[in-house]
């Protein structure tokens, strides 16, 4: 339970829903071998909770038996969704199959249900909380990116404006993280409205996390020239991956690009959150989303950069 616990954590946060945590590799030899303190402290207290509450085995029985049958009718509404949508199965030929199995299912999660004040809440309570917090991510992300997107400036038409008038230019290579490589990052607007200089050669670098549990090196590393300057590189990661961004980018070698860990300066942006006037999200959930975000790991450590070479950049938004 807690090894599964902890991929389960670093598969969602590899996804998007949760917010990065820190997560350390215990093994050379395997990569899925890793450990999250935050996760193994959550398992720390929940236990320490289920003890206080329930104080014997025999009376876990009503929340364990919620708990599987309630995992049952899941696994067979995604059973459904990955024959129909995945496999091109008609959805009549997969509702034929997966009915009966998920009838039997909600059978016993209704009898289960009778002992919803037997012990039964825990785990529905868990779910709901997990539910939750996954959701206040996620539109607390959305609505982030769209009020940052409202300050940022197309990257085409900010080349175009370094043409007119080129800043100074400093030795070396400048590797700037966003989520969009369409927009110029902000630390890329920032460096150049505080610094006035840019780099000989700038890296808009995205990082992409695939469908897939991992990804192979052929496909790990795209790159797209935009200017005599300018390149877009898209880093691809599986789900069950570690990104490591200065691994992955020495992949970039062998497609031509003379990528020197010494004489390259990472730009990440730092964003410190405020809780808006009129907020699109209830207060409650607005805090939640604040106090989660701040929670996070740092991207540094995250995408395991060297500390030496990252340049942060700090900016405040209000969600």
């Amino acid at each position: 339970m807690i090894t599964g616990a902890y991929s389960l954590v670093r598969q969602a946060i590899q996804l998007g829903l949760l917010p990065r945590l820190t997560i350390l590799h215990t093994s050379e030899a395997f990569s899925g071998q890793i450990y999250i303190p935050r996760a193994n402290g959550a398992l720390l207290v929940g236990a320490v909770l289920l003890v206080l509450m329930f104080h014997t085995s025999n009376s876990l029985a009503s929340a364990y038996g919620i708990a599987v049958a309630t995992t049952m009718v899941v696994d067979g509404i995604l059973g459904f969704i990955v024959i129909w949508k995945l496999w091109q199965m008609r959805w009549w030929l997969a509702a034929l199959m997966m009915i009966p199995l998920v009838v039997v299912d909600f059978t016993f999660l209704s009898a289960n249900m009778l002992k919803l004040f037997e012990g039964a809440w825990a785990p529905l309570l868990f779910g709901a909380s997990m539910v939750l917090l996954i959701l206040t991510w996620q539109r607390g992300t959305r609505i982030l990116v769209h009020k940052t997107r409202r300050t940022e400036v197309p990257i085409e038409t900010l080349l175009r404006s370094m043409e007119k008038k080129p800043p100074h230019s400093v030795p070396g290579t400048a590797v700037f993280l966003t989520s969009d490589p369409d927009f110029a990052p902000t630390a890329l607007l920032h460096n150049l409205k505080h610094n006035k200089v840019l780099h000989e050669k700038n890296v808009i670098l995205t990082i992409i996390t695939a469908d897939t549990p991992r990804v192979s090196e052929e496909e790990r590393v795209t790159i797209t020239p935009i200017s005599p300057r300018f390149s877009r590189v898209s880093l691809k990661f599986g789900y069950m991956e570690s990104p490591n961004v200065p691994k992955a980018l020495a992949i970039a070698r062998k497609l031509g690009w003379q990528f020197d860990i010494m004489s390259t300066s990472f730009f990440l942006s730092r964003r410190a959150l405020k809780p808006a006037a009129h907020s699109c999200m209830p207060r409650w959930q607005d805090r939640l989303f604040i106090a989660l975000a701040k929670s996070a790991s740092d991207a540094t450590d995250f995408f395991q950069i060297p500390t030496g070479r990252v340049v942060e950049v700090g900016t405040q938004v209000t969600v």
